[in-house]
């Protein structure tokens, strides 16, 4: 954790509870904001080099001009249980993951406890990031869905939301998305978490209609987050029985 930002603290602590509720190893190194990148890179060589640490993370954004693709890549890829680094998103976009970045894992794994089909189903997906957008449109092909990415660029939303089975929002922009634009009997998954000047959180989808037309919706905050931080636990799970040549049961 590399300065003082709330929103990026928060999450740190909660990950740290769920943590410790499960029995993990836990270690959180807290950073100046003023930490030089030659610093910052020594500290993750010296944890690469540590045998008893399964998963490293680095909780982004990082502040200043500190150069987060750099300390990302130089985490040990065996390690690397959010599943940012170079190499394991190649694998996963090869079909063959590693590890699958957590909440991308979080949305799927939602998707199978509704019961929700995917083969053959419209999906659109709002937003491209890596660490959400990116990666569950190709887990959502995979699994035989017809995949839409938009984003803020794309110039008309509301025909691509209005034809989704499946919705994911993962935009950050707060209330953007109209209730009244999504399909009766859709699911949705709202990824979005924004801070709106009354200090409330809100995703990035207005609830007002939405919850009339939805079959299966996620609510903000509460549904995807703490999936996501499930899964970052059993990513590190999985890192640890691999280094140990264990074959998970």
């Amino acid at each position: 954790m590399v300065g003082t930002d709330p929103a990026s603290r928060i999450y740190v602590e909660r990950k740290a509870r769920v943590a410790e509720r499960l029995g993990f190893a836990h270690r959180q190194v807290d950073l100046p904001p003023d930490i030089s990148q030659e610093r910052l890179l020594a500290l993750v060589a010296e944890l690469n080099r540590v045998q008893k640490v399964d998963g490293i993370l680095v909780q982004l954004p990082l502040p200043g001009d500190l150069d987060g693709d750099a300390v990302l890549e130089a985490i040990d890829p065996a390690k690397d249980v959010d599943c940012f680094h170079p190499l394991n998103t190649g694998l996963l976009t090869l079909g063959r993951p590693r590890f699958v970045p957590c909440t991308a894992a979080a949305i799927m794994a939602i998707l199978e406890h509704w019961g929700v089909g995917l083969s053959g189903r419209s999906a659109t997906v709002v937003g491209r990031s890596p660490i959400v957008g990116r990666p569950v449109s190709l887990l959502l092909d995979r699994a035989g869905a017809t995949v839409t990415v938009c984003h803020s660029r794309t110039p008309d939303l509301e025909p691509h939301v209005r034809a989704a089975d499946i919705l994911v929002l993962a935009l950050g922009r707060p209330l953007a998305i109209p209730g009244r634009w999504v399909k009766p009997g859709a699911a949705v998954l709202d990824v979005g978490i924004n801070r709106m000047p009354d200090g409330s959180l809100c995703g990035d989808l207005d609830y007002g209609h939405a919850m009339d037309r939805a079959a299966y919706i996620t609510p903000v905050p509460g549904g995807v987050g703490p999936m996501t931080i499930a899964m970052l636990m059993r990513n590190t799970f999985l890192a640890a029985s691999a280094r140990q040549n264990v074959t998970p049961g």
